[in-house]
Protein backbone atom coordinates (compact mmCIF):
# COMPACT_ATOMS: atom_id res chain seq x y z
CA UNK A 1 0.00 0.00 0.00
CA UNK A 2 1.05 3.60 -0.62
CA UNK A 3 2.22 5.61 2.34
CA UNK A 4 0.20 8.46 3.79
CA UNK A 5 1.57 11.82 2.71
CA UNK A 6 1.52 13.43 6.16
CA UNK A 7 3.15 10.42 7.73
CA UNK A 8 5.76 10.28 4.98
CA UNK A 9 6.51 13.99 5.35
CA UNK A 10 6.96 13.52 9.08
CA UNK A 11 9.42 10.69 8.44
CA UNK A 12 7.18 7.76 9.34
CA UNK A 13 5.41 5.25 7.13
CA UNK A 14 2.23 4.53 9.09
CA UNK A 15 -0.93 5.03 6.99
CA UNK A 16 -3.91 6.86 8.47
CA UNK A 17 -7.49 5.59 8.51
CA UNK A 18 -8.36 7.95 5.63
CA UNK A 19 -5.49 6.60 3.53
CA UNK A 20 -6.40 3.00 4.30
CA UNK A 21 -10.05 3.65 3.40
CA UNK A 22 -9.03 5.32 0.12
CA UNK A 23 -6.69 2.47 -0.75
CA UNK A 24 -9.33 -0.12 0.13
CA UNK A 25 -11.81 1.70 -2.11
CA UNK A 26 -9.25 1.82 -4.91
CA UNK A 27 -8.52 -1.90 -4.61
CA UNK A 28 -12.21 -2.87 -4.39
CA UNK A 29 -13.12 -0.62 -7.33
CA UNK A 30 -10.30 -1.88 -9.53
CA UNK A 31 -11.06 -5.51 -8.69
CA UNK A 32 -14.80 -5.45 -9.46
CA UNK A 33 -15.78 -6.12 -13.10
CA UNK A 34 -18.22 -3.60 -14.57
CA UNK A 35 -17.25 -0.83 -12.14
CA UNK A 36 -15.11 2.20 -12.91
CA UNK A 37 -11.38 1.49 -12.95
CA UNK A 38 -10.49 4.21 -10.45
CA UNK A 39 -11.86 5.64 -7.20
CA UNK A 40 -13.84 8.85 -7.24
CA UNK A 41 -11.66 11.96 -7.44
CA UNK A 42 -12.81 13.19 -4.01
CA UNK A 43 -11.82 9.84 -2.50
CA UNK A 44 -8.29 10.47 -3.77
CA UNK A 45 -8.01 14.25 -3.40
CA UNK A 46 -9.53 14.82 0.06
CA UNK A 47 -7.07 12.60 1.99
CA UNK A 48 -4.19 14.15 0.02
CA UNK A 49 -5.47 17.66 0.81
CA UNK A 50 -5.76 16.82 4.50
CA UNK A 51 -2.25 15.41 4.54
CA UNK A 52 -0.88 18.51 2.79
CA UNK A 53 -2.65 20.79 5.27
CA UNK A 54 -1.31 18.74 8.17
CA UNK A 55 2.21 19.09 6.74
CA UNK A 56 1.72 22.88 6.39
CA UNK A 57 0.47 23.43 9.93
CA UNK A 58 3.85 23.20 11.73
CA UNK A 59 5.29 25.73 9.27
CA UNK A 60 2.38 28.11 9.81
CA UNK A 61 2.65 27.64 13.59
CA UNK A 62 6.36 28.43 13.51
CA UNK A 63 5.57 31.76 11.84
CA UNK A 64 2.53 32.59 13.97
CA UNK A 65 0.04 32.25 11.11
CA UNK A 66 -3.30 30.55 10.88
CA UNK A 67 -4.40 28.91 7.64
CA UNK A 68 -6.78 31.86 7.06
CA UNK A 69 -4.00 34.40 7.63
CA UNK A 70 -1.75 32.59 5.15
CA UNK A 71 -4.62 32.44 2.65
CA UNK A 72 -5.10 36.21 3.01
CA UNK A 73 -1.38 36.88 2.50
CA UNK A 74 -1.39 34.73 -0.65
CA UNK A 75 -4.47 36.38 -2.14
CA UNK A 76 -3.34 39.93 -1.51
CA UNK A 77 -0.40 39.27 -3.78
CA UNK A 78 -2.61 38.60 -6.79
CA UNK A 79 -3.91 42.18 -6.79
CA UNK A 80 -2.04 44.52 -4.48
CA UNK A 81 -5.10 46.49 -3.35
CA UNK A 82 -8.61 45.13 -2.89
CA UNK A 83 -11.56 45.78 -0.64
CA UNK A 84 -12.24 43.59 2.39
CA UNK A 85 -15.46 42.34 0.76
CA UNK A 86 -13.67 41.42 -2.48
CA UNK A 87 -10.92 39.66 -0.53
CA UNK A 88 -13.48 37.68 1.47
CA UNK A 89 -15.15 36.58 -1.75
CA UNK A 90 -11.81 35.62 -3.33
CA UNK A 91 -10.85 33.39 -0.39
CA UNK A 92 -14.34 31.92 -0.02
CA UNK A 93 -15.02 33.40 3.42
CA UNK A 94 -17.71 35.58 4.88
CA UNK A 95 -16.29 39.09 5.26
CA UNK A 96 -17.08 39.09 8.98
CA UNK A 97 -14.93 35.95 9.35
CA UNK A 98 -11.77 37.54 7.93
CA UNK A 99 -11.99 40.84 9.80
CA UNK A 100 -10.28 39.42 12.94
CA UNK A 101 -7.63 37.90 10.65
CA UNK A 102 -7.08 41.28 9.01
CA UNK A 103 -6.96 42.95 12.45
CA UNK A 104 -4.21 40.56 13.53
CA UNK A 105 -2.20 40.96 10.31
CA UNK A 106 -2.50 44.74 10.53
CA UNK A 107 -1.45 44.76 14.21
CA UNK A 108 1.63 42.74 13.21
CA UNK A 109 2.39 45.29 10.42
CA UNK A 110 1.95 42.61 7.73
CA UNK A 111 -0.78 44.49 5.88
CA UNK A 112 -2.18 47.99 5.61
CA UNK A 113 -5.86 48.94 5.55
CA UNK A 114 -6.72 52.38 4.34
CA UNK A 115 -9.94 54.10 3.41
CA UNK A 116 -10.77 53.98 -0.29
CA UNK A 117 -10.74 57.60 -1.55
CA UNK A 118 -13.61 56.72 -3.91
CA UNK A 119 -15.72 55.15 -1.12
CA UNK A 120 -14.77 56.00 2.47
CA UNK A 121 -16.82 53.02 3.73
CA UNK A 122 -14.54 50.56 1.89
CA UNK A 123 -11.07 49.56 3.07
CA UNK A 124 -8.26 49.00 0.59
CA UNK A 125 -5.75 46.32 1.56
CA UNK A 126 -2.11 45.97 0.69
CA UNK A 127 0.77 43.89 1.98
CA UNK A 128 3.65 45.61 3.71
CA UNK A 129 7.22 44.68 2.84
CA UNK A 130 7.27 42.52 6.00
CA UNK A 131 4.01 40.87 4.94
CA UNK A 132 5.50 39.98 1.54
CA UNK A 133 8.68 38.70 3.20
CA UNK A 134 6.75 36.48 5.61
CA UNK A 135 4.44 35.20 2.87
CA UNK A 136 7.41 34.34 0.65
CA UNK A 137 9.31 32.63 3.50
CA UNK A 138 6.31 30.51 4.50
CA UNK A 139 5.41 29.66 0.91
CA UNK A 140 8.99 28.58 0.17
CA UNK A 141 9.02 26.28 3.22
CA UNK A 142 5.64 24.79 2.32
CA UNK A 143 6.64 24.21 -1.28
CA UNK A 144 9.91 22.60 -0.16
CA UNK A 145 7.83 19.98 1.65
CA UNK A 146 5.59 19.59 -1.39
CA UNK A 147 8.65 18.97 -3.56
CA UNK A 148 9.66 16.10 -1.29
CA UNK A 149 6.19 14.62 -1.80
CA UNK A 150 6.34 15.15 -5.56
CA UNK A 151 9.77 13.51 -5.70
CA UNK A 152 7.92 10.19 -5.39
CA UNK A 153 6.73 10.70 -8.99
CA UNK A 154 8.81 10.54 -12.17
CA UNK A 155 9.60 14.06 -13.47
CA UNK A 156 7.12 13.92 -16.37
CA UNK A 157 4.32 12.67 -14.10
CA UNK A 158 5.16 15.36 -11.54
CA UNK A 159 4.99 18.13 -14.17
CA UNK A 160 1.74 16.74 -15.58
CA UNK A 161 0.20 16.40 -12.11
CA UNK A 162 1.01 20.00 -11.17
CA UNK A 163 -0.15 21.27 -14.58
CA UNK A 164 -3.47 19.39 -14.21
CA UNK A 165 -3.98 20.69 -10.66
CA UNK A 166 -3.36 24.27 -11.85
CA UNK A 167 -5.87 23.87 -14.68
CA UNK A 168 -8.54 22.46 -12.35
CA UNK A 169 -7.80 25.12 -9.73
CA UNK A 170 -8.15 27.95 -12.27
CA UNK A 171 -11.35 26.50 -13.64
CA UNK A 172 -12.95 26.12 -10.19
CA UNK A 173 -11.93 29.38 -8.51
CA UNK A 174 -14.63 31.38 -6.73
Amino acid sequence: MAENTAATTAGTTEPTEATEATEATAIATAATPGRPSRPDLAAMVVPLGRALMAAEQPILDAHGLTMWAYTVLLHLDEKPIRTQAALAEAVGADKTRIIPVLDDLEARALLRRQADPADRRARLLSLTAEGRRLRDTVQAAIQEGEERLLDALPATDREGFVRALRALHERNRP
